[in-house]
């Protein structure tokens, strides 16, 4: 038999999430029913559940490299993501992997910055030397960057509370070095819609969606990020690429299930075609 074509593939670099809601998990769940092949290279290992986080264990920098290069040399990788990257060491051998691997930067393969500096519950996740590796090398290096509104004020000193400060945001973000800006809108509560905000230094996109009335949204900031990913992977533009992603969080954050004592995941289950009985 003749072989298939490969697909896309894109690569997360990212923590595990033992609740199975975020974190690389909701990374791989979003490439596959995006149609692209998920490759990984795991950070952290995160005891947690819907009650939240209660330990983890970081890998060693030079592992979390390895992984970068093992896959990027054999299989080729289409665009690439960050997750939640533990410490600046592990931040400093991503930045060094990614540009062996032609990462991001001015390189052929996009490269998707998740500052994945808040918890869910907006506490910081870094030290201010993670902080601030995050801030002087990646963002340099990313195609575009994705803050939730904490991770905005983490990164900026900016307390968001309306769009025009979410414009405000994205300038000074920009300035920090990404090609694209993208500033989302799901904590801006207030807000009757969700209107997450693209930026490239010189012309603002408006994406609009629905704010849907539901606590479960785990995982909704990873899998926008992940959909974004894959279709920077399938060849789509960034612009394109952002309004591919808001389309199916807006999706996955309509479909989200409750699950465990607390909030519950988007969801991909929407991608899939109903079983025959």
């Amino acid at each position: 038999m003749p072989d298939n074509p490969s697909p896309p593939s894109a690569l997360t670099i990212a923590g595990s999430d033992s609740g199975g809601a975020a974190g690389l998990q909701a990374d791989l769940r979003t490439f596959l029913t995006c149609g692209v092949h998920g490759l990984v290279a795991v950070t952290a290992v995160t005891v947690q559940n819907t009650l939240g986080v209660h330990d983890r264990a970081d890998l060693p920098p030079h592992i979390v490299a390895g992984q970068i290069e093992a896959v990027a040399s054999d299989m080729g990788v289409g665009a690439a993501k960050t997750g939640m990257l533990a410490s600046a060491e592990i931040i400093h051998a991503v930045a060094g992997a990614c540009d062996r691997a032609g990462i991001g930067r001015d390189a052929a393969i996009p490269f998707v910055v998740d500052p994945v500096a808040a918890s869910m519950t907006g506490h910081p996740l870094f030290d201010e030397a993670g902080l601030t590796a995050l801030r002087e090398e990646l963002l340099p290096r990313a195609t575009l960057v994705t803050p939730n509104l904490d991770e905005v004020r983490l990164l900026t000193g900016m307390t968001v509370t309306d769009r025009e400060g979410m414009h405000a945001a994205a300038v000074v973000l920009h300035q920090l070095g990404p090609k694209y800006v993208l500033v989302k809108s799901g904590h801006l509560r207030s807000d009757p819609e969700c209107v997450d905000l693209l930026f490239d230094g010189s012309t603002f996109v408006e994406l609009p969606g629905p704010r849907y009335l539901t606590p479960h949204t785990h995982g909704a900031g990873d899998t926008m990020a992940s959909a974004l990913t894959a279709g920077l992977a399938k060849g789509l533009p960034p612009v394109e690429a952002a309004r591919y992603g808001k389309w199916f969080v807006s999706q996955a954050v309509e479909h989200s299930y409750p699950m465990g004592a607390k909030v519950g995941p988007v969801s991909a289950f929407w991608r899939l075609a109903p079983e025959e009985r």
